[in-house]
């Protein structure tokens, strides 16, 4: 048998080796750090048997498939610590995750107090060093044994499986878990980890099943990773946009209006305001679009000529009863039906197109409440939404139209270093979700695929998450978690119009079909509003914050002057206020600079007798005195230059 390393050298063995006993014979120090092994490009157990030719690398702890190694066998530690201290506790899934790993339990809630006792339990298991032995039973025994042990959740695993599967256990010191691995060869391999936190999870993540209880941790390598990370952690909660928004008086919730109906208050409705204003001058001002402004309901019928009836309904609010009424409407999910009929108001020739159309569209979205999350997953929301519809021979152009009009958008807000691009695809194993063969969907994503790589934009492909009707390029951020979601979406679809018998008159008079891509320049709002929450720290640049200015008076005596500063300010559209309480002007700095002001504006009796101001800002700190005209000319030129300037760091 000839093993092929890494480096191209080649072992040779006269029988069949586990993976671990290769690394061993390679080197003791390789065996000790060694996670896995990688066989022809398959992640593996180390425990697992060598019998013919084959690469091999061994996968160590240094290795991003090492770490999900440590994460995976971390999870079973704290499944173990859970079945010592809390035996009624049933055990379901425990996988590792981007960040570190879970464990759901069928089991009370668990408390910070809680936490720290498992830690010190799974710290006790570790040290015991119990080894990770895996051994397989046919399916008939293996519920057998899950049964006899009390865990359901398992039983109804192994149950799903093929009657002819043979399924995988991890057993360590008498805890048996079903697992497919891989594992480490001991828990001592385990080296620094941590509980950060418990909630509520749905088992299988249906809202219709079990409440169970989910505990997160993350393990690492070295302990100085793991403070590396739990540092991270901590200013993630610090940037958190749910947390921070509120703190800011930006949005808030209430009960009795609903889960996803985010209020927003008058700084966050400023800050939405000058997003919108924005994005539909651009749109319309500098990329020729046309603006509409379309119902927020519309009868189930047009929906049904989408198709979204029949793929979508599900995610719909749909008012009325199918049985009962004669008219059943729904709100919309999209507005690109309803924009469809603005298109086809007035016959359309081959000269009219592209016929670009954008809304500032509110969309409701039956999204399940365990889903929901501040204001990036919401049931009511708010995008810069389009529609264009084009000639077949226009579609590569508009498509890298669209793809420009995103990208200036994104570096206009500070934020196109921090996205990736997917291509979303169809799924072919699962055709029925889908309008079109295979041919409409090799040619539609060929046509997604060659723009980005003609804008030398990297990407990677997904399948299954296309919409119904055609392929997508989805731009994704991650949130200060590393939870990934859709910012700005562009979709070709070439399907459609058929169904809304949409056409345009060619040269020769003849009714042509359209192609139509539905887009997105920033996307949602309110998603778009956690994500700046999330990058600046509620630092935001100055053009689009919704407080710019306060101005700032020594003491009662010159609030008349600073009263006439902040008429001059809002006169040239500065978003301003003046504090003219009676406290001492170093409070009222602190708090200026608590509420994260880009500038603010000291004012005292020099600066009345001359008509200046005294200058302090995020960006520079104390920047003397200035002409009020200059300051004003200054600051409307960062407005409308929409300049980012860069933060003085923190003293």
């Amino acid at each position: 048998m000839k093993i092929t390393l890494k480096d191209g050298s080649v072992k040779e063995y006269d029988g069949a080796r586990s993976v671990y006993d290769i690394a061993k014979d390679i080197s003791e120090g390789l065996a000790r750090v060694a996670c896995a092994g990688e066989v022809d490009g398959e992640i593996v157990d180390l425990r697992t048997e060598l019998g013919a030719d084959c690469a091999l690398n061994i996968v160590t702890v240094n290795d991003p498939e090492g770490l999900k190694v440590i994460r995976h066998t971390a999870s079973h530690v704290l499944a173990q610590a859970v079945k010592r201290l809390y035996p009624g506790a049933k055990i379901t899934i425990g996988p590792a995750i981007e960040e570190g790993f879970y464990y759901d339990f069928d089991a009370a809630p668990f408390s910070r107090e809680d936490l720290d006792k498992l830690e010190a339990e799974m710290k006790k298991i570790i040290k015991e060093g119990h080894a990770l032995k895996r051994f397989t039973l046919p399916r008939d025994e293996a519920v057998r044994l899950m049964q006899e042990r009390g865990e359901p959740y398992k039983v109804e695993l192994i149950e799903e499986l093929p009657e002819e599967a043979e399924i995988s256990f991890y057993d360590q010191d008498g805890f048996v878990d079903l697992c497919a691995g891989p594992h480490l060869m001991s828990t001592k391999g385990i080296r620094a980890f941590k509980l950060t936190s418990s909630s509520m999870a749905y088992w299988r993540g249906d809202s219709e099943k079990a409440r169970l209880q989910r505990i997160y941790g993350t393990a690492y390598n070295k302990k100085e990773e793991l403070a590396a990370h739990l540092e991270r952690m901590e200013d993630a909660k610090r940037r958190d946009h749910n947390r921070l928004g509120r703190e800011m008086d930006l949005f808030t919730t209430v009960d009795v209006i609903g889960q996803g109906l985010p209020l927003f208050t008058p700084k966050g409705t400023k800050m939405i305001q000058k997003l919108q204003r924005w994005i539909e001058d651009l749109e319309d001002n500098e990329w020729g679009y046309v603006r509409t402004r379309t119902p927020f309901m519309a009868k189930s019928d047009l929906y049904r000529i989408s198709g979204h009836w029949d793929h979508y309904k599900e995610g719909m609010f749909v008012l009325g009863d199918e049985e009962k009424d004669r008219e059943v409407f729904a709100l919309r999910p999209m507005t690109c039906p309803f924009q469809y009929y603005v298109y086809k108001n007035t016959q359309k020739s081959y000269r009219d197109l592209p016929y670009r159309m954008g809304e500032t569209s509110t969309l409701f979205r039956a999204e399940d409440s365990g889903e929901m999350h501040g204001l990036t997953r919401v049931r009511e929301f708010t995008i810069s939404e389009g529609h264009l519809v084009i000639r077949p021979d226009q579609a590569e152009e508009e498509l890298k139209g669209c793809l420009d009009l995103a990208y200036h958008v994104l570096d206009t807000l500070g934020l196109a270093g921090d996205v990736t691009f997917r291509l979303s695809k169809w799924d072919p194993a699962n055709k029925k979700k889908y309008l079109g063969d295979d041919a409409y969907w090799e040619s539609t994503q060929d046509a997604l695929r060659s723009v980005l790589q003609e804008k030398q934009v990297p990407f990677v492909e997904a399948d299954g998450e296309a919409a119904f009707y055609g392929p997508k390029i989805d731009i994704q951020a991650k949130n200060v978690y590393g939870k990934e979601d859709t910012m700005i979406t562009i979709q070709l679809d070439c399907a459609i119009a058929e169904n809304f018998d949409m056409y345009y008159i060619d040269q020769n008079g003849d009714k042509i079909r359209p192609y139509i891509i539905h887009r997105t320049s920033l996307g949602c709002y309110e998603r778009t509003l956690a994500w700046l929450i999330e990058k600046y720290a509620g630092k935001f640049p100055t053009w689009l914050c919704p407080e710019q200015v306060r101005v700032l008076p020594i003491s009662d005596k010159y609030e008349a002057y600073a009263d006439r500063v902040l008429r001059e300010l809002r006169a040239n559209g500065i978003d301003a206020t003046a504090d003219n309480r009676s406290e001492k002007i170093g409070f009222k700095i602190r708090e200026a600079r608590l509420d994260r002001l880009p500038y603010m504006l000291v004012v005292g009796q020099q600066e009345e007798a001359d008509s200046t101001v005294s200058v302090r800002s995020r960006f520079a700190g104390d920047e003397g005195v200035k002409p009020l005209s200059v300051f004003i000319d200054e600051i409307c030129r960062e407005i409308r230059t929409k300049e980012i300037r860069e933060e003085q760091p923190e003293q």
